[in-house]
């Protein structure tokens, strides 16, 4: 069976064991058991779902890039047929006054789910991102009045972006800023990874409400813990080896990049675990340290990129100084999530890359 949607006259297929594989992806992701794959696939294939409207602001359309490149199954099909997409600047065939009037009759129907990518200026009345006439504060108000929930997509959306950076010309900020009467969750990142916006627009048809957030919006299956804590160079920390610059003999046998700027110690993300590409990359595995993208500010906060964080205490020469029971304890529990997780994202995932033959 294929599902299949047409857009801007270029089909788009997907078969129904690529659909149950991204399904099961996405349930792995968000730490639910497996069994939980065929409510999952029927809250995504249900006739009733919302319907999405996906705004543009200050951003670079790097989270809509990122999405639209994933495969393995293919996340973008996926992504484009479940979520009955009603309104996407950069997808769409018609462009002007036919956009404008697709986002008014979208608007006027309700009962959709608002994704917002990329910053909100506000300085001198919002003049600084404007689209057909209106301002992005403007757009953003009256898209949020009759939306079930928003999905604030990439950092810009989430906390403001680079351009929110010091000394902020234009007055940008996130969603959150601006809406304070719906409920609103973000996926941060530079980009987020796709699964992770799978996965929480999954968790919104499944249980018909948001997933549990932390302190900054974000949902807790995604930025729940460190990077520091899943992150397979994390064995090199423990036991004092680090690189002390790029290329140099620590560096080319996969040290601890923390002395060469890696922001992991302070970043909430499962970007080990989940990784990008479908080729099981992410920063920290090719040799680039973590950049903190997705926490608030970061451009600020973890700048510059290449140099290591204060106050993070380093362990000695020969070793965490700690005794071996309580490292097996605190590591146990560390060890035992990150292994429940990535076994099941890989699993699924081997799935996902299994034989053509048996589409």
């Amino acid at each position: 069976m294929n599902r299949s949607l047409f857009l801007g006259g270029i089909p788009k297929t997907i078969s129904r064991r690529g659909f149950l594989r991204a399904c099961a992806i996405a349930t792995a992701a968000m730490g639910l058991p497996m069994e939980m794959v065929p409510k999952v696939a029927e809250a995504a294939s249900d006739p009733k779902r919302p319907s999405v409207v996906w705004l543009h602001f200050q951003e670079c359309t790097g989270c809509s890039e990122s999405l639209l490149r994933a495969s393995h199954p293919d996340l973008a099909t996926l992504i484009l047929d479940l979520i009955s997409l009603d309104y996407h600047e950069t997808l769409a065939a018609a462009a002007g006054k036919q956009m404008e009037e697709n986002l008014e009759k979208a608007i006027e129907r309700g009962n959709y789910v608002l994704v917002v990518e990329g910053g909100i200026p506000l300085k001198d009345g919002g003049i600084y991102c404007k689209i057909a006439g209106k301002t992005a504060v403007e757009i953003l108000k009256k898209a949020s009045e009759k939306a079930l929930a928003i999905i604030a997509i990439g950092t810009c959306a989430a906390y403001g972006g680079v351009q929110a950076a010091k000394p902020n010309p234009t007055g940008a900020v996130g969603v959150s800023e601006i809406i304070k009467d719906k409920p609103i969750i973000n996926v941060p990142g530079c980009p987020p990874n796709p699964h992770n916006f799978l996965s929480t627009v999954l968790y919104f048809l499944t249980f018909k409400k948001l997933p549990p957030t932390d302190k900054f919006g974000r949902p807790l299956f995604a930025y729940g813990r460190k990077v520091h804590d899943h992150c397979e160079r994390r064995p090199h920390f423990d036991e004092g080896r680090f690189a002390e610059r790029f290329g140099d003999v620590g560096h080319r046998l996969g040290f601890c990049l923390y002395k060469v700027g890696c922001k992991g110690p302070e970043t909430y993300s499962n970007c080990p675990v989940i990784r990008f590409n479908d080729v099981e990359v992410w920063p920290v595995s090719v040799g680039n340290g973590c950049y903190g993208c997705t926490e608030p500010n970061f451009w600020d906060t973890m700048t510059p990129f290449h140099k290591r964080l204060p106050n993070v205490k380093i362990p000695g020469g020969k070793g965490i100084q700690t005794s071996a029971t309580q490292i097996g304890k605190a590591a146990l529990g560390v060890t035992a999530a990150a292994v429940a997780i990535h076994a099941g994202v890989g699993i699924a995932k081997r799935l996902a890359t299994g034989s053509k033959s048996e589409e």
